[in-house]
């Protein structure tokens, strides 16, 4: 009897919570499990790529309702309802709040809570694959023998109410995280749950990354000079704002190349407003999401992540699988994804991270060699995953 699985996501944008589930849904084995998976949003460049063997449940209309960034649904008196509910306590949530992130635990708790139907599907285990509201939603609205909660970030950076998100974690069977230092800090400030927190890596797919990049050659590379890439949300803590002022730096010594930025979100008007400002909207590209960004990494010069602060970043393990050079700022985790030979930790501001180009473009070489030296997929590692799973014993669910 296979056992039956939730995955709760909030959507499938380009994120590495988001292509941590794909690429694990994508290992699966789907003879010893039946999956569902809940999106609050059916949305996201990720949405094509579910495995055809994965139910995604679309009978959540509330659910996805009061996450819909658009009006278009809302006919009906009952809809009408649950959208003002939705417009009010984003908005009210907002402005009581201190953060994004505690803007979503504020709505949970004052509004979405309270209207949001429970799930009336049984299952053997569910899992919450990112923090936040599905977290919440696994607690509070989902019927499952155990619960999973799965963190992707460094929990001290996201300015959360820990003791709201503290009485979730006592609700779950297991916490989940991606690196021992995102452990350490979980195990610091939720003593009270030491005993559940388990850390497992993101799984990423050597074969499957590197057949992508070879698919084609991206026609924005066809110019004569360097390549240098970053991929990630437009958000702060991404730092892109210090990639362009790295790279009015690199303009000022003569330096001939572009750097291209592949992701899409909030800054993202701000950003090339900034490149504009700076003068290097000519040498910094932002191209958007793309399904496939492997064709771009595999062909950059250097691989560069500004990033103020992550939880385990998959696109330095897809890096080094594509044995691209890697540039990285000092953020508090990186320590647990890079060795000194496979690429350059620079200090967190712009002439560190210009400084750190120009020496890795004289010694890119070394560092190449050292990577095609070494496997960095680790698909294997699922077995890991599958004792996770398997500790849990079968009761007998049915589906009502």
């Amino acid at each position: 009897m296979k056992k039956k699985i939730l995955f709760i996501m909030g959507c499938l944008d380009n994120g590495g919570g988001e292509r941590s589930l794909i690429n694990l849904l994508k290992l699966f084995d789907y003879e010893k499990f039946e999956v569902d998976l809940i999106l609050f949003k059916e949305r996201g460049l990720f949405l094509g790529q579910i495995p055809e063997q994965v139910n995604l449940r679309s009978d959540c209309d509330i659910l996805h309702l009061m996450y819909s960034d658009s009006l278009k649904n809302s006919i009906g008196f009952k809809k009408l309802y649950y959208t003002f509910i939705h417009l009010f306590g984003t908005v009210y949530s907002k402005i009581c709040t201190r953060s994004g992130f505690q803007k979503g635990q504020y709505r949970w708790k004052k509004f979405y809570k309270k209207v949001i139907p429970d799930f009336n599907i049984k299952y053997d285990i569910a899992i919450s694959y990112l923090e936040g509201e599905t977290l919440y939603y696994l607690v509070d609205k989902v019927k499952s023998e155990q619960k999973i909660a799965w963190i992707h970030t460094d929990y001290s950076k996201i300015k959360a109410d820990l003791e709201y998100d503290l009485s979730y974690f006592k609700e779950v069977d297991k916490i989940v995280t991606i690196s021992n230092e995102c452990k350490n800090v979980l195990t610091k400030l939720f003593p009270e749950v030491l005993d559940k927190i388990v850390t497992l890596p993101n799984l990423t797919n050597s074969r499957a990354i590197t057949s992508l990049a070879n698919t084609y050659y991206p026609k924005e590379f066809e110019f004569e000079g360097f390549k240098f890439v970053s991929v990630g949300r437009l958000v702060y803590l991404k730092g892109f704002d210090m990639a362009i002022q790295a790279t009015a730096v690199l303009k000022s010594r003569g330096l001939k190349f572009k750097w291209f930025i592949l992701g899409d979100g909030e800054l993202r008007k701000n950003l090339k407003l900034m490149a504009k400002k700076y003068n290097v909207d000519e040498f910094i590209e932002f191209i958007g999401s793309k399904e496939n960004p492997y064709v771009y990494m595999k062909n950059a010069d250097i691989i560069i992540q500004t990033s103020r602060y992550e939880g385990k970043s998959m696109v330095l393990d897809e890096a080094k699988i594509l044995r691209r050079p890697i540039i990285v700022t000092n953020y508090d985790t990186v320590g647990d994804q890079i060795r000194e030979e496979e690429g350059l930790i620079v200090e967190m501001n712009y002439t560190a991270i210009a400084d750190g180009i120009e020496k890795m473009l004289k010694n890119k070489e070394r560092y190449i060699n050292f990577l095609k030296e070494n496997e960095y997929g680790n698909q294997e590692e699922i077995s890991q995953y599958y004792d996770l799973l398997d500790s849990y014993e079968m009761r007998g669910i049915n589906d009502e």
